[in-house]
């Protein structure tokens, strides 16, 4: 299969530190691609590297034939490639539907003259918006919510929430970092089902940031390990839960030792 994103030596820097070091990875079109690696390993940075919030010093990132090195966040969620955060940041005094609306802004074709006048092309506009919005809460079975506060849900809902808000932006590529953080286990089952359900009803390409290996090695194709910066394994989640380097990286030089 394609693939729809590539890095080649992918190289950040913040002073002295290398936080990802020459990076090569290839993200197979609709799949789910894990990023692992104990904290520090750079995992978030090469989210924000991809994303266009850091700019990365060396190295090619390609998706869907455009190179992203230089291009504006803005620009590059235009391209097809949205995100979520380790911290949930949805806008707590909006409602879930408006949260929504944030994330279509940028199929938006009226301006502000469109808007002033109230024309009836803005007018179909801002119906079909709604409309979409009204779609994406019945998708992540939150309808008839969407008047209600971002902040008044509950921890679970607001994680499906944030995602409904990047998927608005109608992505090819969705970065999902840590979408289990902080859930009990029936909750993570449930966004497990969930991600598996995004690309398999969308057919959207997620890479996947996460902590919980339950997670990673239940849903994921491919898995990508990092210890400071650098790759270190690549393969099924059978050969990564196998590889002693990745062990060693996870439980130290001496239990790794004690297990081979």
């Amino acid at each position: 299969m394609a693939a729809i994103l590539t890095a080649n030596n992918m190289t950040k820097r913040f002073g002295g530190l290398v936080a990802v070091d020459s990076l090569n990875v290839e993200i197979e079109e609709n799949s789910i691609h894990s990023i692992i690696g104990p904290n520090g390993a750079g995992k978030t940075t090469i989210f924000n590297c991809i994303t266009g919030f850091y700019k990365a010093e060396e190295g090619v990132v390609l998706f869907d034939n455009h190179s992203l090195l230089g291009l504006l966040p803005d620009r590059i969620v235009y391209l097809g490639i949205s995100r979520t955060y380790q911290n949930i940041r949805l806008f707590p005094n909006l409602t879930a539907k408006e949260n929504i609306l944030v994330g279509l802004h940028c199929h938006l074709k009226s301006g502000f003259l469109g808007i002033v006048l109230n024309l009836s092309k803005t007018q179909k506009e801002e119906k079909e918006a709604e409309e979409e919005a009204d779609r994406l809460l019945a998708f992540i079975n939150m309808s008839g919510k969407g008047d209600f506060l971002a902040k008044n849900f509950p921890y679970g809902e607001q994680r499906r929430l944030e995602i409904a808000r990047a998927l608005a932006a109608r992505p090819k590529l969705l970065l999902l970092d840590e979408p289990t953080a902080g859930m009990n286990p029936s909750e993570t089952q449930a966004m497990m089902d969930f991600i598996q359900h995004l690309r398999d009803e969308l057919g959207i390409t997620i890479i996947l940031i996460e902590h919980q290996m339950r997670v990673v090695m239940g849903i994921s194709e491919i898995v990508t390990v990092l210890d400071y910066g650098k790759k270190i394994a690549e393969g099924t989640p059978g050969e990564i839960q196998k590889n002693p380097d990745v062990i060693e990286a996870y439980l130290g030089r001496g239990s790794a030792a004690e297990i081979r």
